[in-house]
């Protein structure tokens, strides 16, 4: 026997953030010179004698070159301003330097009035800097200049206005204009700075002309490679960020015998239905009366057998996988299938894939979990998303609704390094690679990581390699095969159950599925550009119940504000401790922006759990201390690397050491979870849903179950366990007809 997984419903309060901000500063050992100054004086008022004469649009797109990578509070906030509104509102566009990666380029959108007010701010500060700081200012002559204040009014400036200029510049290395043109080779998706303009009549400017139907969004286009080359010679400077066009989907062959099964299967009942967005399906499979089929590709394509082999065998899989794979029978039994058929075998059109998988889950909102394990052979751009995982992020925002994606398969001449390929960037999707059935990375593994550090894939699931095949169904028979696309649908099955049958929400879903991956190991850094978080357990019961143990149990909120928690969750205590060690896994489904390049997701929440200290604070699990004053506070950089800054998974827990002792308590018996927001454009955004699931396991052996949940109770929490048996009778019978006689 195992314990039940457990809902916790409670009162979470809100919180406004405390901190009203400190003003302008400088690091502790910054300094600003004279000579820094004069240089991006010198910077702005060439790039406006460049931008004065352009006839394509009316004002400016200046790149702001960094000296490292920054925070949304020391990125340039009043500079670019014309009157009380943040800079930040001007950004259009965000990338890594191609020359050093740990540096920021950020280019802004300006009108000339706004250029022309930044270059007059620079030199107003060039001067005062001359005359009464001896041209060099540090964070102790931001208080000298309170002292000199009516000499710097003078000027024409005030003492917040010249110390936040000052400030704004202090981590700028230089301006310029950003060229992206090389990125264009073939047909292309082309994604424009947004100039306020819209792109139809933008390209006509340069004498490009295009249908409606080629428009992807406000900012991005298909062009042929004709009009692309256009772009690229007559204003390279428009381009943000650009894709080729074309998306091979063409699979390696393994060489595997495979045995004909001959297979039968009862008519589907109530099953929950899962979306599959792939090549096209053979209805003279098995398991036909299981699926519902729509074909998509353009009837004018001509469509070979080889189109119906890779759609097929991945709906077999989701339909009847532990069938055909008894080794891998999950639990989780059989699931209805509506496939669409978006793509052949071969070359297709990523934009005319992209425009279908927008409609057809528009059509078919009833779906909640798709699988889509079709992938580009083109590595991701390290400085932007791609046009389709963009799309299924804004979807997944705006709808509630989950993708499964495969990692995407190399070829056997790619190099070893070679990073995953479109979809497989989706930062709010589950992204799936491939182990043998040794647990070892597969050999067509491609890695990641996504932007640098979105862990991408999130885990690995089985997919059949050269020691062993896994086993699919197509239209003439049994196919062995093998690759990403194949481990997809296994957790796809799963992602399914939760949701559908067990009645659970997408967030705690994905959060059973990665912290199931992780187990008590701390993850490891030198396997997971290739296997995420880890290799996920085969068996359901194995992902949403626990040992005798430990007691797993899972909170949802919504955040209203900039703080989120609760302060009385009763952890079990023995002779005053605490004898447990904790992990939790928090998930959420943020609003993107494309065209924020590298800075790709809008809201951070930031997870602290533990015991609460005397002062009221939570002495979190992890020793997070990303909060605004904490000791020790670190960079954006660290932050990003060690506490996952931005990203919306989040994993934290204690390490299992050889020596384990239970944790002290302090004077407030309970523990606290809190979630802190923040808004990465300083705009507030629509509330967003989170989940997490949290682990406590008893380091002595115990089932401290039944106390934890008592103890909940009498501190005004609802449990409720999720018990697998009585869930799926509850499902069994939803749809059963009552007659009233």
């Amino acid at each position: 026997m195992m314990n039940s997984l457990i809902q916790l419903k409670g009162s979470l309060k809100d919180r406004g953030n405390p901190s009203r901000g400190g003003g302008a500063s400088l690091a502790s050992q910054q300094v600003v010179t004279i000579d820094n100054v004069n240089s991006l004086l010198n910077d702005l008022t060439r790039l406006k004698d460049k931008w004065k004469n352009n006839d394509i649009i009316d004002g400016a797109l200046i790149s702001v070159y960094y000296k490292r990578i920054v925070p949304k509070s020391k990125r340039i906030s009043k500079l670019f301003s014309t009157g009380n509104e943040s800079s930040n509102l001007s950004i259009v566009g965000a990338k890594f330097n191609n020359l050093d990666m740990h540096k920021h380029v950020i280019t802004h959108y300006l009108t000339i009035e706004q250029l022309d007010k930044s270059i007059s701010r620079i030199n107003l500060c060039k001067q005062i800097l001359g005359t009464l700081f001896s041209g060099t200012i540090n964070n102790d002559g931001f208080e000298y200049a309170k002292k000199v204040k009516t000499k710097i009014e003078k000027y024409g400036l005030s003492v917040s206005a010249f110390c936040t200029y000052i400030s704004d510049v202090s981590n700028v290395e230089k301006f310029g204009i950003l060229d992206n043109s090389d990125l264009i080779k073939d047909d292309s998706i082309i994604t424009l700075y947004d100039t306020n303009v819209n792109i139809k009549s933008l390209l006509e400017k340069i004498g490009i002309s295009i249908s409606t139907n080629a428009i992807l969004s406000d900012n991005t286009v298909y062009l042929n490679h004709e009009d692309a080359l256009k772009l690229k010679n007559k204003a390279p400077y428009l381009i943000s960020m650009s894709v080729t066009d074309i998306s091979d989907y063409k699979y390696e062959d393994f060489d595997f015998d495979a045995d004909e099964q001959l297979v039968s299967i009862p008519a589907p009942t109530n099953e929950p239905v899962v979306g599959v967005i792939d090549t096209l399906f053979d209805d003279k499979v098995y398991f036909k009366d299981w699926v519902e089929y729509e074909d998509w590709v353009d009837p004018e394509i001509p469509k070979e057998q080889s189109s119906y082999i890779h759609g097929t065998a991945v709906s077999s899989i989701i339909v009847d996988g532990p069938t055909i794979n008894p080794d891998l029978d999950d639990g989780c039994g059989r699931f209805r299938v509506k496939h669409f058929g978006v793509a052949i075998s071969g070359k297709n059109s990523s934009s005319s894939i992209v425009r279908n998988i927008k409609k057809i889950v528009e059509a078919n909102k009833n779906i909640k979990v798709w699988n889509i394990s079709l992938g580009s052979p083109l590595e991701i751009n390290p400085n932007f998303i791609s046009p389709e995982s963009a799309l299924l992020d804004e979807i997944q925002y705006k709808n509630d609704i989950i993708f499964i994606i495969a990692g995407t398969n190399k070829s056997l001449s790619s190099p070893k390094d070679y990073k995953i390929g479109a979809p497989a960037d989706s930062i709010n999707s589950i992204v799936v690679n491939a182990v043998d059935n040794d647990n070892s990375i597969a050999s067509y593994s491609r890695k990641g990581k996504v932007l640098s550090f979105f862990n991408k894939p999130d885990v690995c699931y089985y997919g059949g390699d050269n020691n062993g095949a896994m086993m699919t169904c197509i239209g003439t028979g049994s196919y062995a095969t093998a690759g990403t696309s194949f481990a997809a649908p296994w957790i796809t099955r799963k992602v399914a159950y939760l949701i559908g049958k067990l009645g659970l929400t997408r967030e705690i879903a994905k959060a059973l599925i990665i912290d199931s991956a992780i187990g008590w190991n701390m993850v490891d850094e030198e396997k997971s550009d290739y296997m995420g978080f880890g290799i996920v357990p085969k068996r359901i019961e194995d992902i949403v119940n626990s040992p005798k143990n430990e007691i797993k149990f899972y909170i949802e909120g919504i955040t209203n504000s900039y703080e989120t928690y609760a302060h009385n969750i009763p952890i079990p205590m023995s002779n005053d401790k605490y004898p447990f060690l904790a992990k939790a896994t928090l998930c959420y489904f943020p609003k993107c922006s494309r065209n924020q390049g590298v800075d790709y997701t809008n809201t951070e929440l930031d997870i602290y759990f533990g015991r609460i200290k005397d002062d009221g604070t939570i002495s979190s699990i992890n020793k997070n201390n990303q909060s605004e004053g904490a000791v020790g506070f670190v960079n954006e950089e660290g932050a990003r690397e060690y506490y996952r800054k931005w990203d919306n998974v989040k994993h934290i827990n204690q390490e299992i050491k050889t020596r384990i002792q239970p944790s002290k308590s302090y004077r407030n018996k309970m523990w606290g979870l809190s979630i802190k927001s923040k808004e990465r454009l300083g705009t507030t955004s629509d509330e967003i849903k989170f989940g997490v699931l949290i682990t406590l396991k008893e380091i002595y052996g115990y089932n401290r179950c039944d106390d934890f949940i008592k103890q909940c109770s009498v501190n005004g929490w609802i449990t409720n366990k999720v018990e697998i048996e009585n869930r799926l009778e509850i499902y069994e019978n939803a749809d059963v007809e009552i007659e009233f006689e």
